[in-house]
């Protein structure tokens, strides 16, 4: 009975949040007609409703995180619908319900985790088919395939396929091979060698921006490794990874391309028209909107290019306030910090959810801190907020594996069945009859 109370507090406190934005947006909203908040209102809490129903024919040990993600998702629909005046996206609003669906994929096939453990050899075939594919069809060292009204980006895909490679690799500690003198774990040198792939498409697509993502999944994978009971790392291999990732990080900035080069000494104020031209107008942006906002539409960041995506942050800022962005960021840190704060259901798990975690919170970092001129700008979006197809339907997807870590499947071996007694038969001697016993008294 609790579970169902839970529930159901869990979904009224959704419906208020979205219910209190709604308000917001009818009362200090830029719009010409009362129909374009109204079939917003309709869509967010149509949405609302839909997923709560649809979650009730999933049984699982928690739901806290489905409730965090439909209120981030219909809260980045009423964002996005509100960038520039009043009216619902539509190409927004359908990405966010495939994210939905992605999620439940996600969470439908990761929770087995003997299965993955079986279907190993297919996340590297995975990543080495979307390599060709980036490039082969991208275009001239592009991420991007285009599709007519659509495009996706190929890369994205990658990263869950390499969150379930690094985790499928824990089993492996324990076989090592002796090879001149060093024992060696064939699956390390394998992810070692797929992140040096990684970083190799990267350079040359020009897209070193979301590398720190593919970084970040690969060392909390590698400190999972070494940290696994039976992996037996000294103390001297760690250090010398460690200096060996210092000296390329080192060798990695002095010798960046151009176009980094000019990203990470930029003086953004002097170049307001060229490299510094997002951020300058984005802490503009920031600024002018102060705690409360603008109001719903009536920022001026909706000219600037790529405002949805690569400075959303900002955007949100302007018309919402800093407080509404930083209750969206609040959000979001809660759905990483709730499978890391729960005990691990295994150490598989564990690492499949450090990789995710360690994945959003990087992707969300660069964003904001790139956006506020803290650190080089790198154009990367921010899970569940910004626009793009490929960055949502993926987000979701390790969402649904960051649920299956709460809620797993662990798969018994079948004892095998008893052989049924067979009765005793009674025993006929010869010159005797067999009678039952009758007691006297």
């Amino acid at each position: 009975m609790s579970s169902k109370v839970t529930y159901v507090f869990s979904a009224l406190f959704v419906l208020i949040a979205h219910g209190g934005m709604l308000l917001n947006v009818f009362f200090n909203g830029n719009y010409t007609n009362i129909s374009s908040v109204i079939i917003l209102s309709a869509a967010v809490l149509l949405l609302d409703a839909a997923y709560f129903t649809a979650m009730m024919f999933f049984k699982q040990t928690t739901y806290a995180i489905d409730f965090l993600m439909i209120l981030l998702l219909n809260m980045s629909v009423i964002f996005q619908s509100c960038f520039g005046g009043v009216r619902l996206s539509l190409k927004h609003y359908i990405t966010c319900i495939v994210a939905l669906a992605a999620c439940r994929v996600g969470y439908i096939f990761c929770r087995n985790h003997k299965w993955l453990q079986e279907q190993k050899k297919y996340f590297y075939i995975g990543i080495g088919i979307l390599m060709i594919v980036i490039l082969t069809l991208t275009g001239s060292r592009s991420m991007w395939i285009s599709l007519g009204p659509i495009t996706i980006q190929p890369s994205e895909f990658i990263k869950p396929l390499f969150v379930l490679a690094c985790a499928t690799s824990i089993a492996e500690q324990q076989k090592k091979h002796k090879i001149l003198k060093f024992h060696i774990v064939y699956e390390n040198v394998a992810l070692f060698g797929l992140m040096v792939m990684i970083f190799l498409l990267q350079w040359w697509c020009r897209d070193l921006g979301s590398l720190p993502t593919f970084v970040a999944i690969y060392a909390c994978g590698f400190l999972l490794r070494i940290c696994y009971p039976k992996a037996k790392f000294s103390k001297n291999k760690l250090i010398a990874a460690g200096a060996v990732l210092l000296v390329v990080a080192i060798l990695g900035i002095k010798f960046a391309p151009a176009y980094v080069q000019d990203r990470l000494h930029v003086d953004i104020w002097n170049d307001q028209s060229g490299n510094g031209y997002q951020q300058s107008q984005a802490l503009i942006g920031i600024a002018n909107g102060g705690w409360f906002g603008k109001g719903p539409g009536h920022g001026y960041l909706h000219n600037v290019f790529a405002h949805e995506n690569d400075i959303v942050f900002a955007t949100i800022s302007e018309e919402w306030g800093l407080l509404y962005a930083l209750m969206m960021v609040f959000v979001i840190l809660i759905i990483i910090m709730i499978p890391l704060i729960n005990p691990p259901r295994s150490y598989f798990h564990a690492t499949m959810a450090t990789g995710i975690c360690a994945s959003f919170a990087v992707q969300m970092g660069l964003n904001i801190f790139g956006s506020c001129n803290m650190i080089p700008f790198t154009g990367v979006t921010i899970p569940f907020i910004s626009s793009g197809g490929s960055s949502l339907m993926v987000s979701g997807l390790m969402t649904g594996m960051l649920i299956a870590c709460q809620s797993p499947v662990f798969v018994q071996t079948k004892k095998p069945k008893r052989q049924k007694k067979q009765p005793v038969q009674p025993v006929n001697y010869p010159h005797q009859q067999y009678s039952p016993r009758r007691d006297t008294f």
